[in-house]
């Protein structure tokens, strides 16, 4: 039995492998559970192996390479479409199989270890950003409620409140004051454990040639280049930066009939921490940095002037995104001059 290629509808226990032979027939379409998966694999003769790339499929992925299988990883976006009839897991695997066939097919690298490593960080400090916003959020509005009023931003708020809780005079009841030191002090654990994955973040993407160099870029700082590491590896799965603005959802949404094409907003694809994360850098460089940068300022204050200022910062984060891709695969270093001819 001769397999051509096999489909795998990842799962948490249970999983369906969906193989075709040489003329594209069906030969299995069963399941199989998870502690038997990786045995399976093993037994096959070294063939092509696709599967949606979603929770678990860069894990499994590494581990059937490292057995001699070759894997595809599509995006689930391509999928969806060849899905017929009802859903089912094996009209799943089918589906990813007819799917990993197709011409054009942009299939998703599979992540290192230190790359998911990176990426992991980024998301357990992320969360813990937010939970730090919530935790400022809520000491100001339960402050208000007994007339104390606190700055605004994290740090003067941290700065204050021991004022305010050993400030006699106020009107918080000692119900209140404890409470509100209880939750200074989770603000403070907050604030120390994004340091820690900071840490951790930079010590891990220093291991990388480009980390240094994505840096030298105007609003690329540790948080970005880092993240854009995780994200695209070694950036070999496209072919030209133009295709890394279109893939982060920097790029306008198209709409043509009849001739007629309209652009509306980005497309908001791909990565959406690594969008956000170049979006920032991009602001802040045109809101604070364009005085000591006359080349950048030449090539986005036309921009700015023609679309907007929304737009102006877009179009920042799309070129800094494409200059990033080109630093990454190629190792060659930026030159602020070449980078930013003035916008035709």
């Amino acid at each position: 039995m001769k397999i051509k290629l096999l489909g795998i509808d990842v799962a948490k226990n249970v999983f369906q492998l969906c193989a075709l032979n040489q003329a594209n027939k069906v030969l299995f379409n069963r399941t199989i559970r998870r502690a038997q998966l990786r045995s399976t694999i093993a037994k096959l003769e070294p063939t092509t192996i696709a599967m949606e790339a979603c929770s678990s499929a860069h894990y499994w992925g590494r581990s059937f390479e490292a057995i001699g299988h070759k894997v595809l990883l599509v995006p689930a976006q391509h999928v969806t479409p060849f899905v017929r009839g009802g859903k089912s897991d094996a009209r799943d695997a089918l589906a990813i199989c007819e799917a990993a066939q197709r011409p054009n097919i942009h299939l998703v690298p599979i992540k290192t270890v230190e790359q998911q490593d990176i990426q992991l960080l980024h998301r357990l400090r992320q969360r813990q950003v937010q939970h730090s916003t919530a935790l400022a959020n809520q000491i100001r509005s339960l402050g208000r409620e007994y007339g104390v009023i606190f700055p605004a931003g994290i740090k003067p708020l941290i700065s204050h409140l021991p004022e305010v809780l050993e400030d006699g005079s106020n009107e918080l009841s000692p119900v209140a004051r404890h409470a509100l030191a209880d939750q200074y002090q989770c603000l403070l654990d907050t604030r120390q454990a994004m340091g820690a994955f900071l840490l951790q973040i930079e010590q891990l993407a220093a291991q990388y040639p480009a980390y240094d160099d994505l840096q030298i870029l105007p609003g690329i700082g540790p948080m970005t280049a880092s993240a854009y590491i995780a994200a695209i590896g070694n950036g070999r799965q496209f072919k030209r930066g133009r295709q890394v603005g279109a893939w982060l959802g920097l790029a306008p949404r198209q709409y043509g009939t009849g001739g007629e094409l309209k652009l509306g907003g980005i497309t908001k694809s791909g990565d959406r921490h690594l969008r956000t994360l170049m979006i920032h850098g991009a602001r802040a460089v045109i809101t604070r940095g364009l005085k000591t940068r006359p080349e950048l300022a030449q090539w986005v204050q036309p921009i700015i002037e023609r679309q907007g200022f929304n737009k102006g910062v877009v179009a920042l984060a799309n070129k800094l995104a494409r200059i990033s891709w080109v630093i990454v695969t190629t190792g060659e270093p930026f030159d602020m001059k070449q980078a930013f001819k003035p916008a035709s």
